[in-house]
């Protein structure tokens, strides 16, 4: 029933972009008939409105991957630069939200810890909608900033670093197995907002898979056990990707993108002194517009990333 919801979605926006396409083609005879130049604008806004849901449609046709359709868990930690590093993630995080809610999705958040003095240290969300994975798997990966600090007295430019951990929310029969002899289980109080529970029970969990390090964390949830069912999933999910990702080096003989994230080797760059510019260091996507980047306007990154992508699958 989803798949077949999708494909009726799809359908419907197809049509409307024939009878949009159909419209077009009427003012412009008209204008001719009646030589009104004055049709000309409202000729060229619809020409751009067509221009921007083909643009839509063909990108989504680049979501054939078998969890592209998925919804999405993504997890922020600041990393090197402090408090600056904090505010930075701060400022990802509203970056993201800011993005869902022009795509019409919603999110749940799932851990959140504040930092000590400002921002956030770490952050886990799901994201819920079509293609959630597809379009957020471009953000994983170390992400820099570069600004005058407003945490400097001295005014001196800050180079701060975040991680964006990205994973699809895999349904619960995922064909993973898990040894109970091989999880750390950790539980504390949630430090979020959530209501009356917060902080009154230590109902969040911690789970560390010791054989590959993998942390993941739940505090949403009222009970203790629901928190731990969550944090499962999203460690199923995470050692489901690493099995996968293991089994393609394999063959390729390479290795993968998931194990040369890290501090130093970001996937982005923001740089708001001395000059202004986002740049993706896969795709080289640039944009001179840092604030609008910074309000949500991801879509030229995301697309970028998603083409790379499918010129690399043609190339096998």
């Amino acid at each position: 029933m989803k798949e077949l919801k999708s494909l009726q979605d799809s359908v419907k926006r197809t049509e409307e972009l024939y009878r949009q396409y159909e419209d077009i083609q009427i003012l412009i005879d008209m204008a001719y008939e009646e030589n009104d130049e004055s049709m000309i604008k409202e000729i060229e806004t619809e020409l751009k409105q067509i221009e921007s849901t083909y643009e839509e449609l063909r990108i989504e046709t680049l979501l054939s991957e078998e969890y592209d359709k998925d919804n999405a868990i993504v997890t922020l930690h600041a990393g090197a630069g402090g408090t600056e590093a904090c505010d930075w993630v701060n400022m990802l995080y509203r970056m993201y939200n800011r993005w869902i809610e022009s795509k019409g999705f919603t999110t749940e958040v799932l851990d959140y810890l504040d930092g000590d003095i400002t921002g956030i240290k770490t952050v886990t969300f799901e994201v819920n909608g079509e293609n959630a994975y597809g379009y957020l798997q471009s953000e994983k990966g170390v992400h820099r900033l570069v600004r005058i600090s407003p945490f400097n007295s001295a005014n001196k430019r800050q180079t701060s670093f975040a991680s964006c951990d990205v994973v699809p929310d895999l349904e619960d029969d995922i064909d993973i197995e898990i040894n109970e002899d091989e999880l750390k289980i950790d539980t504390y109080r949630a430090s979020g907002a959530g209501g009356q529970h917060v902080n009154k029970t230590s109902s969040a969990i911690r789970l560390t898979h010791l054989p590959t390090g993998i942390v993941v964390q739940c505090q949403n949830e009222r009970s203790q056990h629901s928190n731990k069912e969550k944090a499962m999933q999203m460690l199923k999910a995470k050692l489901y990707l690493l099995k996968e990702q293991e089994q393609a080096e394999k063959v390729s003989g390479i290795r993968g993108e998931v194990k040369e994230i890290g501090f130093g080797n970001q996937i982005r760059s923001y740089v708001m002194q001395p000059y202004t510019l986002v740049k993706d260091h896969r795709t080289n996507e640039e944009s001179g517009n840092v604030t609008s980047v910074l309000d949500g306007n991801l879509d030229p990154f995301i697309n970028a990333y998603l083409k790379m992508r499918n010129a690399k699958k043609e190339e096998k």
